[in-house]
């Protein structure tokens, strides 16, 4: 188990990409701390995982990624409570698409707060603990649209290029403390928002991928495994693209 007795924490865990992760990581043996943006939503989601994954350690906590008291409070009692935090997946976010001509600043303001000041005080609330323990990995969802843009929603573009600035700058400065930072920039990724898309428009999108399909959340998780483990352990500050694209 490359995982093994890691303390976790991953944000917006409770469905799509970050409840992958959560599963990934739990098959790796680690305890995971799953964050959900109510406590509800994060406790049922802790109690199916228990059903599922009944010889593993996993609990639901919510709290508010747009305060950087609420995250500190929430993440100092993890660590009080298992001695550590060695994994911190920023994986919460939201995206949207309104035209610019029909923008408005609490549209603007909504996506930024959560994707990245939601990275903010997540990775701050982490650090504060890794940095004193001398080791750490903290991941970031990011986006491939943060590398080719999209042509509505400019916040969503807007914040995972920050995701990817803040992603290779936090890893330059807290690499000599013992901690890396990477970032995962998915494709188009099949997930129950993907699922209700209709099918004549998600054709033309395979046709432009050479695997001739949209990704999985398993995917990801397995990217994030991937990072989180000392098989990555000489690495740090990359956006990993796991969009099924070929490059020259």
């Amino acid at each position: 188990m490359r995982l093994k007795d890691k303390i976790a924490i991953v944000t917006g865990g409770s469905r799509g990409i970050g409840l992958a992760t959560v599963k990934a990581f739990l098959n790796e043996g680690a305890i995971v701390i799953l964050c959900a943006s109510r406590l509800e939503s994060a406790q049922k989601a802790a109690e199916e995982l228990k059903k599922e994954f009944p010889d593993s350690q996993i609990e639901g906590i919510a709290p508010d990624l747009s305060s950087l008291e609420s995250v500190k409070k929430a993440f100092s009692a993890v660590a009080e409570k298992y001695g550590r935090i060695d994994i911190l997946v920023n994986n919460a976010g939201i995206s949207e698409s309104t035209p610019f001509s029909k923008y408005e600043e609490s549209i603007f303001d909504k996506v930024m707060d959560l994707n990245v000041k939601g990275l903010f005080t997540g990775s701050k609330a982490a650090a504060d603990v890794m940095v004193p323990q001398g080791s750490g990995v903290i991941l970031n969802t990011s986006s491939m649209v943060s590398l080719h843009g999209q042509p509505s929603g400019i916040a969503y573009p807007t914040s995972k290029f920050a995701v990817n600035g803040f992603t290779r700058s936090l890893a330059r400065e807290l690499g000599p403390k013992g901690i890396r930072v990477n970032a995962v920039a998915p494709g188009i990724i099949e997930t129950d928002m993907m699922k209700a898309v209709p099918k004549g428009i998600i054709e033309p999108m395979m046709a432009q991928i050479p695997l001739r399909r949209l990704g999985k959340p398993e995917d990801i998780a397995n990217a994030y495994v991937f990072l989180a483990s000392e098989e990555a352990s000489y690495i740090t500050g990359i956006v990993l693209s796991v969009d099924g694209l070929a490059r020259t």
